[in-house]
């Protein structure tokens, strides 16, 4: 069974649920660290493994100009390329591909677009998207879709719908008649969009649901709205999304963030946050965001936190870290990526436990009081 919900919070809609999958079963709400070009930045697949990570997130836009289709099917997939034997979920690209608002064209068919690295011309459709995305071997494949720019006006949102669900029918029809290259089951899910507008995402959420997809994702959110506008959105959305598939919030976030959308159901997240943060220097800890390079810290040889066992934090001074950051070494961005990853799968196992428990709403009060108490560190 690819899906099973094990348990409910009775106080609201949360719930821990257990995917199957060819390279492994893994249980939800789960975060998923950013592997866009089949790395997680600053960090080894062995250390992923030892944190707690067991689903991954690569993309097929970057993955498909760089290495290309060729290179990542002569290894057998891309979990033998990367050397991880976890799941893999792959972005379809879309984000990315809209996000070049210069260099790309949307039509009926698909989308045309030129390259970031050499300014090659490049066309997707909903099709080779799916193929693609067979070529890399992830273990869920992400729809194409399309992506607007918040705010976007109502009918061309409108528009956008009926085009997202017409790629999504015939990215489901490609995904049928085709097979996986490598022996295990693929898994397809579909992307529901509609920006701010409650009527428009009921509409899209439907209209998928009708195409029985083996998962499905809100997409189009965390791009500048309101943090509680996006809550009410999720919220409004998961009504029309089916209760027995995964439900993946695309692209969040903060760890309030997480909090808010599992408890209106949501199972699975993606975010660059934790890695590009710790890259910055700044870690997540129980207590809040620890800005390293802070003057502060220069004396400050405590454990950055001690609620969370990560390597770092049970191996390393605030003062050592802020040393390696303001000396420019490598190994700054490695200890603090661990640091936050850790920071968020612990998350995401105490969030598990909790609602297996029935009592989320009071782990997350905990939780968020804590976090945001800005008390400063010792």
């Amino acid at each position: 069974m690819f899906f099973k919900v094990l348990s409910h919070d009775n106080s609201c809609k949360a719930r821990v649920c257990e995917v199957t999958t060819g390279h492994g079963t893994f249980q939800t709400p789960i975060f998923m660290p950013v592997g866009t070009q089949g790395t997680v930045k600053a960090i080894e697949q062995r250390e992923l493994t030892e944190i707690g990570a067991n689903l991954i997130l690569g993309n097929t836009y970057h993955l498909y100009l760089r290495p290309g289709e060729e290179v990542i099917s002569k290894t057998g997939g891309l979990h033998k390329f990367m050397n991880w034997n976890m799941p893999i979920l792959t972005d379809s690209g879309g984000f990315q591909v809209f996000s070049l608002s210069a260099l790309r064209k949307v039509n009926e068919k698909g989308v045309e677009f030129k390259s970031h690295h050499d300014g090659s011309s490049h066309f997707f459709t909903p099709e080779t998207v799916v193929n693609i995305q067979r070529s890399i071997g992830s273990d869920i494949i992400m729809v194409l879709d399309e992506c607007l720019e918040n705010p976007a006006e109502y009918e061309k949102v409108k528009g956008s719908i009926r085009l997202t669900s017409e790629w999504a029918m015939r990215s489901k029809i490609e995904f049928e008649k085709t097979k996986p290259n490598y022996g295990f089951k693929q898994f397809i899910f579909g992307i529901i969009q509609g920006s701010v507008y409650s009527d428009l995402r009921r509409q899209s959420a439907e209209s998928l649901a009708e195409m029985e997809f083996d998962g499905y994702a809100i997409g189009g959110l965390a791009v500048g709205e309101e943090n509680e506008v996006m809550y009410d959105v999720v919220e409004n959305t998961v009504e029309f999304m089916p209760e027995d598939k995964p439900r993946y919030l695309m692209g969040v976030g903060t760890p309030e963030d997480l909090l808010n959308a599992v408890e209106r159901g949501i199972d699975m997240f993606d975010c660059v946050m934790p890695t590009r943060n710790a890259r910055n220097g700044t870690l997540f800890t129980s207590h809040g965001k620890l800005r390293l390079k802070n003057l502060e810290n220069k004396f400050n040889f405590n454990s950055p936190d001690d609620e969370t066992d990560s390597y770092t934090a049970q191996n390393f001074s605030v003062s050592y870290l802020r040393h390696l950051f303001m000396s420019d070494e490598i190994l700054a961005a490695q200890l603090a990526t661990i640091h936050n990853l850790r920071f968020y799968m612990k998350l995401m196992e105490d969030t598990r436990k909790a609602i297996s428990e029935n009592r989320f709403l009071e782990f997350k009060k905990s939780f968020l009081e804590k976090f945001n108490d800005n008390v400063s560190f010792p």
